[in-house]
């Protein structure tokens, strides 16, 4: 997929055109649905030719791209005040995931249409797919911070080093749980990571000791050897 124009971002006008762009589109998946969304739709809407919009983004693929970093910034700046507030692994945890849900929760109708295309792992908007790693690298990110300013928690260092990538894949599990969760605002969603966070914690905690370390460590494995790229 060849990613979007840039070069003219350095412009105050090429840089207006592109969050036009971006922001017609994203009102238009939450009001229409992804699939009903076409880059002919996005240029009317934005005032602007279809080919100014082919310009700077070649797909509304790209344009998901775009949505999926901006949702990884609300989540940072949700899971901020946490992790500024709390050293405790548990609630620093606990904090970043239920933040997750919080700024989810808005586009809760365009995810349960769009799933179907996110789900596809051919796809390249699958959260897995190269296409979508800067998001996915944010996110890793924020749980590597949440490790990191949590100095109590003992743990390998072979397992530090892996956990946040663990932590997203966790998350996405939540994720997933959320799109088919009917409940009234979201709530057993909110119950998984209240009940779950305490028993991830466990796990973490139990890596100390000897007599489970080499289990721990044959799970690291079996996620590296998931994660790999097919020879």
């Amino acid at each position: 997929m060849t990613a979007p124009r840039r070069e003219s971002s350095s412009s105050a006008k090429g840089e207006q055109t592109r969050q036009l762009i971006v922001n017609t589109a994203l009102r238009l998946f939450r009001e229409r649905g992804y699939e009903a969304t076409t880059m002919r739709t996005v240029a009317g809407e934005a005032g602007l030719s279809v080919g100014n919009a082919y310009y700077y983004y070649p797909s509304k693929q790209h344009l998901v791209q775009e949505y999926y970093d901006r949702a990884q910034e609300l989540h940072d700046a949700a899971a901020r005040p946490v992790l500024d507030r709390e050293t405790d692994f548990e609630a620093r945890l606990h904090g970043v995931l239920r933040a997750r849900v919080d700024t989810m929760q808005a586009d809760k109708h365009f995810a349960v249409g769009f799933f179907r295309f996110a789900a596809d792992p051919q796809s390249p908007l699958s959260p897995f797919s190269p296409e979508s790693a800067h998001a996915r690298e944010l996110s890793i990110a924020l749980y590597a911070e949440a490790v990191r300013g949590a100095p109590g928690v003992k743990m390998p260092p072979e397992l530090r080093d892996a956990l946040p990538e663990l932590l997203w894949l966790y998350q996405m599990g939540v994720v997933l749980y959320w799109v088919h969760d009917a409940s009234p605002n979201s709530a057993k969603t909110y119950a998984l990571v209240d009940q779950t966070v305490p028993l991830v914690v466990k796990l973490v905690g139990l890596a100390r000791y000897r007599l489970l370390r080499g289990i721990i460590f044959d799970l690291l494995d079996l996620v590296r050897e998931l994660r790999a790229p097919p020879s």
